[in-house]
């Protein structure tokens, strides 16, 4: 660990050096059990190879692992399942309750590996076998907006706070409560970080603690929670391993270096985090209202529209929210009108008399996303297809030739969109478009209109998850 770095072997040890050096002690006693159990037992890859199964322990959370639309669905989920069959293992996921039942069932030896988002801290290492970091995290006190907002430590003292037991970010406050003693908390095996979000956003709660990712895909739904401040500065993330399976660790090591599993990472990163940064409490808000006061009217024409063309009818709803706010009124500077803000032009190609009809609008934008889609090439794979295909709907199929041209260029790769977006604002620059064939673009656009995209769809699918009765036929 970092803050190891600067401690001297050398001289009178300070009470912070005493301390480190009997976590230091303890790890390495660790370890040498870990070790000594090891050398009666049967070689643990040799024993994962007849089973055929990599047991792999996590937690149901939209981070980790939960159950997509059609099947299982996480970063850890697919990350884990990727190193598994790395080893030519078949991956089997054990859900548990907390993070604190899992570390323990981990060291029990009741599965092999723990990915569930575990942070790599002091106290932790001198516990459990840690593998490579694969991510980083920052430990944030969320509270509620129109409640006392604390702006630092010494304000929590007089607000109820409430985190998970055993946690990383119970760990941080006990260190914190030796210069701050007045510093208390309630820690709790009954909730996760995430139903500790949802308790201050309710009120029952001042403040709780949740690390970065878990705050930018939860804040979303509840648009009224605030980050009051950071409690610590970057943290790594890591998969724990039981001690009996010790080997797998140089076995990880040698997968996450592979330049591979860094793309993987990162496409799973693009996947799940992707369009999460973009937050903006008032535009969330209006959103959520207009889920329940406006869809609704043009739910069967989505629903409709998405089953001619083989579209998931809630991205068509999103798509259409970011063009117009569902407005069939909407009309741009630049004239383009109705809900899918179609130009004269193209919906004169779509045989559209009347922007401002809604149905015709909505058939005919979809119509003419999948005319787009089906024209890139056949190299761009989901869901990079989907999210390429909507740029171009946004600046012209022209534009996205272009930065695909550009991406070359560069050496990227020009079929996926993570690339193409860093690109695309390019086209701004003269020294760029001047050389394109199709020019100047508002290349930043593109951009934002796709991340808004994905937000929007992802808040739609949970609304209707929590409202079934909408999504019925």
């Amino acid at each position: 660990m970092n803050e190891d770095n600067g401690v001297s072997l050398k001289g009178p040890r300070s009470p912070m050096s005493k301390k480190l050096l009997f976590r230091l002690t303890l790890c390495v006693l660790f370890i040498m059990a870990a070790c000594g159990r090891q050398e009666h037992a049967p070689d643990a890859l040799a024993d994962l190879q007849r089973s055929g199964e990599l047991i792999i322990l996590t937690r149901n959370a939209p981070t980790t692992y939960y159950q997509g639309r059609e099947e299982w669905e996480g970063f850890e989920y697919e990350l884990a399942s990727a190193f598994a069959r790395s080893l030519n293992l078949k991956p089997k996921f054990r859900v548990l309750d907390n993070t604190a039942e899992l570390l323990t069932a981990i060291n029990r030896g009741e599965g092999h590996i723990a990915a569930a988002g575990l942070t790599r801290t002091q106290e932790r290492e001198a516990r459990f076998l840690f593998g490579p970091d694969y991510l980083t995290v920052t430990q944030k006190v969320i509270c509620r907006r129109g409640k006392p907002m604390p702006k630092h430590l010494d304000d929590l003292s007089q607000l109820s706070l409430s985190v998970v037991a055993d946690s990383s970010y119970e760990e941080r406050l006990r260190e914190l409560r030796t210069e701050n003693p007045e510093l208390t908390w309630t820690g709790t095996r009954e909730f996760e970080a995430e139903t500790l979000m949802d308790e201050v956003w309710q009120g029952q709660l001042d403040c709780t603690v949740a690390d970065s990712l878990i705050v930018d895909i939860n804040q979303r739904y509840y648009p009224e929670l605030s980050v009051a401040f950071d409690l610590t500065e970057s943290e790594p993330l890591g998969w724990v391993v039981a001690p009996a399976y010790a080997a797998l660790i140089p076995k990880m090591n040698d997968w996450i270096e592979r330049p591979e599993t860094q793309k993987l990472i990162e496409d799973f990163k693009e996947k799940y985090f992707g369009f999460v940064p973009i937050f903006d409490y008032v535009d969330l808000k209006t959103f959520q209202r207009r889920i329940r006061d406006r869809l609704p009217g043009f739910q069967a024409d989505f629903k409709d529209a998405a089953a001619r063309y083989g579209l998931d009818w809630q991205l068509l709803a999103a798509q259409a929210y970011q063009e117009s706010h569902w407005d069939v009124q909407a009309t741009s500077p630049t004239g383009v009108r109705g809900i899918m803000m179609l130009t004269k032009r193209t919906a004169s190609q779509l045989g559209i008399f009347d922007r401002l009809d809604p149905r015709a609008s909505i058939m005919g934008g979809t119509r003419y996303l999948v005319q787009i889609y089906d024209r890139l090439p056949e190299t761009i794979q989901e869901p990079d297809r989907t999210w390429i295909a909507l740029a171009a709907y946004n600046v012209g199929f022209g534009h996205v030739t272009d930065a695909r041209l550009l991406a070359k260029e560069k050496g990227l790769n020009p079929d996926l969109w993570r690339d193409l977006r860093e690109v695309l604002p390019l086209l701004t620059q003269r020294k760029y478009y001047k050389r394109l064939p199709h020019g100047y673009a508002r290349g930043r656009e593109p951009v934002r209109y796709v991340q808004r995209i994905r937000n929007f769809h992802d808040l739609l699918e949970r609304h209707m998850e929590s409202r079934p009765e909408l999504v019925s036929e």
